[in-house]
């Protein structure tokens, strides 16, 4: 319906380009100001496993920029132990996993206040928090894969404070969440569907994504038949050039998912996609959840186990 009631005229004045700009560098410096208070709020050493790999060293750059404390040690079972790398301008000293438990040792007797990250291998997952359960040191566990029956039990067993996630990007992390909501709150709402599941990362990612496990479960839970072997996961770079979408440059750092439900009489369907580029989602939504594990230990908080879910509801991924 149209209004017929006479319009207060707003008049809004021109600015000169020189002011304009003036302007716009005023308002950077202050949002710059802003980003540098609220990560100068809070600082604590952290120490980043999988630094040889591109999204431990993501997340290593995303640990700097913050203002956090960057440990000059990483474990790793494909770098080459001795070597070094560089990130921001800290050079980090490679260790194998044989040294894993003295070398972690050090480190707390140096930096008691140390938040380990871990970006390894899925087959270290179990290994890697055993270790830092007997070393009593909290955890954020990037990594996917592993027995994640026998993660949890472990940290559990253990009273140490962790968040265990296979999904750092906060807006994947909000879909995870509304999917978990209509999968508890509307049992069986898709019963009979047929699922389709394509998922395509980077050819050095040797899991299914975890991404999709949790989706996938969500849907079970909705009434879906499906098992985990029917994922098309694809790894080729040609295929994901051709048949998936991904820009080449993306190729060796992306997530393009696809879940795909039909209809017993194939008259009704719906597709939920996401398409990542790049890591830096996941490299700063590590580094929020890093925090707010740090405060969480230091509110002496009764809960241990946390996910990335637990840290979005709290508005601490920024």
């Amino acid at each position: 319906m149209l209004s017929l009631l006479p319009q207060a005229a707003i008049v809004v004045p021109r600015l000169h380009p020189r002011t304009r700009g003036a302007l716009r560098a005023i308002m950077a410096e202050k949002l710059e100001t802003s980003a540098s208070v609220a990560s100068s709020s809070v600082s604590f050493p952290i120490l980043v496993n999988g630094c040889t790999g591109k999204t431990g060293s993501a997340v290593a750059e995303a640990a700097v920029s913050a203002g956090l404390q960057l440990v000059p040690i990483s474990f790793s079972s494909t770098g080459i132990p001795g070597r070094t790398v560089r990130v921001s301008s800290t050079d980090i000293r490679i260790h194998g996993p044989s040294e894993r438990e003295h070398v972690l040792s050090s480190v707390i007797d140096e930096f008691p206040n140390v938040v380990v990250v871990d970006y390894t291998v899925p087959e270290a997952v179990n290994a890697n928090a055993e270790l830092y359960c007997k070393l009593g040191v909290p955890f954020v566990m990037g990594t996917t894969g592993g027995d994640r029956q026998m993660l949890y039990k472990t940290v559990q067993d253990a009273n140490v404070y962790a968040v265990i996630s296979p999904q750092m990007g906060k807006q994947v992390v909000a879909f995870l969440a509304a999917m978990e909501i209509m999968a508890e709150q509307f049992p069986g709402a898709f019963s009979g569907y047929k699922l389709e599941v394509m998922e395509s990362h980077q050819a050095s990612k040797l899991d299914i994504s975890g991404t999709a496990k949790v989706v996938v479960s969500c849907f079970q839970k909705l009434g879906v038949s499906f098992d985990l072997k029917q994922i098309k996961q694809i790894r080729d770079p040609k295929k994901q050039l051709e048949m998936v979408g991904v820009p080449e440059e993306h190729l060796g750092g992306h997530a393009f998912h696809l879940y795909h439900l039909t209809s017993p009489d194939e008259t009704v369907s719906f597709e939920f996609q996401h398409n990542i580029c790049g890591r830096s989602m996941y490299a700063e939504g590590t580094i929020d959840a890093a925090i707010f594990l740090y405060k969480k230990i230091h509110a002496k908080a009764d809960k241990r186990i946390y996910n990335t879910i637990d840290v979005l509801r709290e508005g601490s991924m920024q």
